[in-house]
């Protein structure tokens, strides 16, 4: 073997298992950190011929608020359009959208909700149960 060349074929520190908590190999480290255990890695490094075990913890928690953002212009949005208002009705089924019975919403895409100024309209889908 004095002439063997070992060609690495991984980047260093490759992972190449992830286990979530309560699955074999993590029961141990689950007792040990609990809900704060997100998962357990087994890294490989190829270059000194090591298997690490590696744990992602949770170590702070805080409020935090996604921030808003628009939706892009062919994405379909909802739009409320009460009983007396035909006018509005027929400006959006003029501009392709189109009549949700099930939900007694119109629905029309983003851009052009946009376009029409009826943005102020726009509302999610109820929940079904």
């Amino acid at each position: 073997m004095e002439n063997t060349v070992f060609i690495a074929t991984e980047e260093p520190m490759r992972a190449r298992a992830t286990l979530q908590p309560g699955q074999p190999g993590t029961k141990a480290l689950l007792k040990t950190y609990g809900d704060r255990l997100i998962c357990v890695r087994y890294r490989y490094d190829s270059t000194q011929r090591k298997r690490y075990k590696t744990v992602e913890l949770i170590v702070d928690e805080a409020d935090w608020t996604p921030p808003v953002t628009a939706p892009t212009p062919d994405t379909l949005v909802y739009l409320r359009v009460v009983w007396g208002e035909a006018e509005v009705a027929r400006r959006i089924k003029a501009a392709g959208g189109q009549w949700q019975r099930r939900y007694k919403l119109w629905a029309l895409p983003y851009g052009q909700a946009e376009q029409m100024d009826l943005l102020d309209r726009l509302t999610d889908l109820p929940v079904q149960s």
